[in-house]
C-alpha cells in the first residue's frame, strides 16, 4: 500500500514537471508534443489554440497556419478546433533511421502578431517491425579437422525499431554439434557467433541444418529467422585475413557517382580452391545498401548514388572475406562524408505587409522571413543584410526566422514607396547568396501640424485705441499638402476681467490678422495674454498654439487724485489741522496724500504750495507732500490759515489737482472750539443758527464723558466691595499680603488702566465726531504736575496729585469732566475738558 502511494506520488511529480516544462516552453515560443508512429491521417497531436491562447475565429480566418517550407508536411492545423493533427501516416523508421529520439519540427505563424512559434513533435516508436536477416539462408563450410570451440561469425539481424522494441536476443536450434554465443560490439550491438561444440565427422553427417532466430522486446515479441546449412568438407588450413581491421575513408559529398571510394583486401595462404577469396557485405543499413556496392572479386566499394551531407554524415559497413573452404574474416569500413558548399541560402517570405502607414511606430513588423542553409559549419552560417540607408532593420525572431521592422518613423513626404531587398549570404568560399524583394507602399496621414513662423508674438498698443484697430498678424505653415495643409486660425478660450476674451480681440480665420474690438484702458488692463491656435484641415485635425502678448501702452489720461485731505462740497473747510503756536520751524502739520492711476513717468507726482494765507509760514515737501512750518508762529499770525497744495504729474502734457488744508493755530480746546465755531458760523447757510454745529459737538462729547464716568463708578464700587471683604478676613490670612501696587485695578477680571495720559483733541467744523489722541510721552506712574501760572491752560486738565478737587473748575470754557480713580492707596481725580 505504501509502495503504491509512493509510486503515485512520483507520477504526480513527474506530471507536474512535465506541465511546468510545457508552460515554460510555450512562454519562450516553443511547444512540445508526442505522438506514436503509424497513426492515421488527422490524428490528434496537441491543442495549439489552448496552449498559445489563440482565438478560434482568428484560426478560421487563416491568420494562423503551419508554415510550408517546400518539404513534406507531416502536421496540419485544424481550422475549426485549433488542434494540431497529423497530415499523413508517419513511419518513424523511415524518417529517423538509426536515431534514438525522433523529433519532427514545424513552425506555426500568427500573422496578426507577426509571431512564429516552434513546435517539436516526438514520434514515439511502436513495435511494428520484426527482426530480419539480410540473407534468409546461409551456408557455411567446415572441415572435419575443425577443433571444437571454434567460432564462426554469423550475419546479424536488423530491427529498425528502437528501445525495447529493437533486437534483444538470439536463439539457435537444430543440432547438438553446434551452440550459439553472442558478443557485444563497441556500439552495444549483439553479434551472434556459431560455436562448434562437438567434432565433425563427414562420414557420419555431411550436412547440418540449423535455425537462427532473432527476437525483439516488444509486447507481443516479434521474431525473425535465418537458416544455416553447415557442410563438412576436407581440411582447409588457412582463413583469409584482411590487411586492415578497419578501413576509414573521407569523401566530399559531391564525389561523382561510380567512383571507387575504397578497396578492401584480404589474403589466404592456401592454394587452389581454399586460397580463392571472395568478398561480401556482412552488415549494412538499408540506406547504405542503396548508396554503396561491393565488388565480390576485387573488394572495391563504389558509389551507386549521389551523396548528400545533409542526409547522412557517415556510414558503416561490415565486409566479410571468405575462401572456398568456408573460412572467413571480417573488417569494418567507415565512410565519412565531408560537407561542400553546394546549397545556397533559402530565403522565404513567410508573411509581409504591402502597405504601411507613415505614422507607424518604430519597431513595427513589416515582414517575417525564414532563412536556412542545408550546409553545415561555416557553409551553413547565413548572414542577412539590407541596403544601406533604408529605414528598416532585421531582428532575430525565432531560430532561423527574422523580422523586418521599421527602424524609425516613416515620412511619406520624403519617400512614398520602398522596394526593400533582403540578402542572405552563407560563409562558404565562395559564398553563395540569395535575395528577396519586398514592395512596400507608405500611406499618407496628417502627421504634420501647422508651425508658426515665430515661437511667440508680442505687440504694443497705445490705450484709448479705436475699436477694430489691427494689432498684428500671425502666420503658420503646414508641411502636408492639399486639405491637410489648409490652415485656419482661432482664439483659445479665455476670460479677461470676467468677460470673454473674444469680446476684447478677434483673429481673422484665413489670414491670422489680430484686431482689437474695443478701446483699451491701461488703468484697467495693462497686459493681455492670449493664445492663437492654427488648425489644419486633416482628419483628425492637427493644431499648434502660439502665445501672443499684447502690452497696453500708458497715456497720461488721468489727473492726480487727492486722498487726503478729502474734498468737501458742503463746507468751505475741507479739514482742520491743529498746529500749536509754540511749534518750531519744520514741525509736521499735515500730509497731503495723492495717487495717479497712470504708470511710469505719468504717475510721478510732485507737490507745491500754490496759495497760502501766510505764504512764509508753511512749506510743502516736493516729493513727500508733507506740510511743515517754515518758521515758528508769531503772536501776530492769524489763528486760521488756508493752504492750497498743487499736485502735478510728469506726463506730457502734465495733469494736476489741488488740495485745500485748513490749519488752526491754538493752544487750548477753548481756542480750538472758538475758531471752529467761527468757521462754522461763516460757513453756515442763511437762516441756520451759527452755534448749531458747536452745540451738537458739545452734546456728543458730554454723552461720551458720562458713559465713561459711569463705567469708572462701576469699577470703583466693585473695588470697595472687595476691600470690605478683605477686612472681614483674619489679619494673618495673607490673602492680599505681598501683592504689589499695579497699574491696573479690577474685580473679577475687570481691570482699569490707571496710567496717566496727555490728551489732544482734534475737532473739525463739518464733523460730529471728536478725536481723542493719547500721547505716548505722558506714560508714567503719577499724574503730571500742574502747569505754571504763566503758561496757557492745557487742552486737557491735569489732576491734583494730592487728590484735592480743583478750585476753579468752572473758569475753564467748554464742557468739563472729572474722572476719579483709585490707585491702591487713595483716590485721584483727572479733569477733562471737551
Amino acid at each position: 500500500m505504501c509502495a503504491a502511494g509512493r509510486r503515485w506520488g512520483r507520477r504526480q511529480r513527474a506530471l507536474l514537471w512535465a506541465v511546468l516544462l510545457a508552460a515554460w516552453e510555450a512562454a519562450w515560443g516553443q511547444l512540445r508534443y508526442s505522438v506514436p508512429e503509424e497513426m492515421p491521417k488527422g490524428s490528434f497531436v496537441g491543442d495549439v489554440a489552448k496552449d498559445l491562447g489563440l482565438q478560434l475565429p482568428e484560426i478560421r480566418d487563416g491568420g494562423v497556419h503551419i508554415l510550408d517550407k517546400g518539404r513534406t508536411q507531416y502536421f496540419a492545423l485544424h481550422g475549426k478546433t485549433g488542434h494540431l493533427v497529423t497530415a499523413e501516416r508517419i513511419d518513424r523508421e523511415k524518417l529517423c533511421e538509426s536515431v534514438q529520439q525522433c523529433v519532427l519540427r514545424c513552425e506555426l505563424i500568427v500573422e496578426g502578431q507577426m509571431q512564429v512559434y516552434g513546435i517539436q513533435v516526438e514520434i514515439t516508436d511502436i513495435n511494428d517491425n520484426a527482426p530480419s536477416f539480410r540473407e534468409s539462408e546461409k551456408e557455411l563450410r567446415m572441415t572435419e579437422m575443425t577443433a571444437p570451440g571454434s567460432r564462426f561469425p554469423l550475419a546479424q539481424a536488423h530491427d529498425p525499431d528502437s528501445g525495447k522494441n529493437s533486437l534483444q536476443s538470439y536463439e539457435l536450434s537444430g543440432d547438438e554439434h553446434f551452440s550459439l554465443a553472442v558478443q557485444t560490439g563497441p556500439g552495444g550491438d549483439q553479434r551472434p557467433e556459431l560455436v562448434l561444440a562437438k567434432a565433425l565427422d563427414r562420414e557420419e553427417a555431411a550436412f547440418h541444418e540449423l535455425v537462427l532466430m532473432a527476437m525483439d522486446g516488444g509486447d507481443p515479441a516479434r521474431t525473425g529467422t535465418a537458416r544455416i546449412r553447415v557442410t563438412v568438407v576436407d581440411a582447409n588450413d588457412n582463413a583469409p585475413v584482411f590487411s586492415q581491421a578497419e578501413y576509414t575513408v573521407r569523401v566530399p559529398e559531391d564525389v561523382p557517382v561510380g567512383s571507387v571510394l575504397v578497396t578492401v583486401t584480404a589474403t589466404d595462404a592456401d592454394d587452389g580452391l581454399y586460397g580463392n577469396v571472395k568478398y561480401s557485405i556482412h552488415k549494412i543499413t538499408e540506406r547504405a545498401s542503396q548508396l554503396f556496392q561491393l565488388d565480390s572479386d576485387t573488394g572495391a566499394i563504389t558509389l551507386l548514388r549521389s551523396l548528400d551531407y545533409e542526409e547522412g554524415k557517415s556510414y558503416e559497413l561490415e565486409v566479410q572475406a571468405h575462401d572456398g573452404g568456408a573460412l572467413s574474416d571480417t573488417a569494418e569500413v567507415v565512410v565519412t562524408i565531408t560537407d561542400v558548399n553546394d546549397n545556397a541560402p533559402e530565403l522565404t517570405v513567410s508573411s509581409a505587409l504591402s502597405e504601411i502607414s507613415e505614422d507607424a511606430a518604430s519597431g513595427t513588423v513589416v515582414a517575417l522571413l525564414h532563412v536556412q542553409d542545408r550546409d553545415s559549419g561555416a557553409n551553413g552560417e547565413v548572414r542577412c543584410s539590407l541596403d544601406v540607408g533604408v529605414p528598416f532593420r532585421l531582428e532575430k525572431s525565432y531560430e532561423d526566422y527574422y523580422r523586418l521592422v521599421t527602424a524609425r518613423q516613416l515620412d511619406r513626404e520624403e519617400v512614398s514607396e520602398y522596394n526593400v531587398t533582403v540578402r542572405a549570404a552563407d560563409g562558404g568560399s565562395p559564398s553563395l547568396q540569395s535575395s528577396a524583394v519586398l514592395a512596400l507602399r507608405v500611406l499618407d496621414v496628417n502627421d504634420n501640424a501647422p508651425v508658426f513662423l515665430e515661437e511667440r508674438y508680442s505687440a504694443r498698443l497705445a490705450e484709448n485705441n479705436a475699436a477694430g484697430a489691427l494689432v498684428l498678424t500671425v502666420r503658420a505653415t503646414d508641411a502636408d499638402w492639399g486639405q491637410n495643409a489648409r490652415v485656419r486660425y482661432r482664439l483659445a478660450e479665455g476670460r479677461v476681467r470676467g468677460a470673454p476674451l473674444s469680446s476684447y480681440v478677434s483673429v481673422q480665420a484665413e489670414t491670422g490678422a489680430l484686431y482689437a474690438l474695443r478701446s483699451l484702458d491701461y488703468e484697467q488692463l495693462r497686459e493681455l495674454q492670449l493664445c492663437v491656435r492654427a488648425e489644419d484641415g486633416g482628419a483628425p485635425a492637427l493644431s499648434s498654439n502660439v502665445s501672443v502678448r499684447l502690452q497696453i501702452v500708458d497715456e497720461n489720461d488721468n489727473a492726480p487724485q487727492v486722498l487726503y485731505p478729502p474734498a468737501a462740497a458742503a463746507a468751505a473747510w475741507s479739514g482742520v489741522e491743529l498746529a500749536p503756536r509754540r511749534s518750531e520751524a519744520g514741525a509736521l502739520v499735515a500730509k497731503v496724500v495723492a495717487v495717479d492711476a497712470d504708470a511710469g513717468q505719468n504717475a510721478w507726482l510732485s507737490y507745491e504750495l500754490a496759495k497760502a494765507t501766510e505764504p512764509g509760514l508753511f512749506r510743502v515737501g516736493p516729493h513727500s507732500g508733507e506740510v511743515r512750518t517754515a518758521r515758528s508762529p508769531l503772536a501776530r499770525d492769524a489763528a486760521r490759515h488756508s493752504l492750497v497744495v498743487l499736485v502735478r504729474d510728469h506726463g506730457r502734457p502734465a495733469l494736476s489737482a489741488t488740495a485745500t488744508l485748513s490749519v488752526v493755530l491754538a493752544e487750548s480746546v477753548a481756542e480750538l472750539l472758538a475758531e471752529l465755531g467761527s468757521a462754522a458760523h461763516e460757513a453756515a447757510a442763511p437762516g441756520e443758527p451759527a452755534a448749531s454745529l458747536t452745540r451738537w459737538l458739545v452734546l456728543a462729547v458730554a454723552a461720551v464723558s458720562c458713559l465713561f464716568v459711569a463705567f469708572l463708578l462701576l469699577l470703583l464700587a466693585l473695588r470697595l466691595r472687595r476691600c470690605h471683604r478683605q477686612q472681614l478676613l483674619p489679619p494673618d490670612s495673607g490673602a492680599s499680603r505681598g501683592v504689589p501696587v499695579s497699574h491696573f485695578v479690577g474685580i473679577d477680571g475687570v481691570r482699569a488702566f490707571l496710567q496717566s495720559y496727555a490728551h489732544d483733541v482734534s475737532l473739525t467744523a463739518d464733523s460730529r465726531k471728536s478725536h481723542l489722541r493719547f500721547s505716548a510721552a505722558s506714560c508714567c506712574d503719577t499724574l503730571p504736575a500742574r502747569p505754571p501760572p504763566d503758561e496757557p491752560a492745557p487742552l486737557l486738565g491735569d489732576g491734583d496729585p494730592g487728590g484735592a478737587l480743583p478750585a476753579d473748575s468752572a473758569s475753564v470754557p467748554g464742557n468739563r469732566m472729572n474722572i476719579w480713580y483709585f490707585d491702591g492707596n487713595c483716590f485721584q481725580t483727572v479733569k477733562m475738558m471737551g
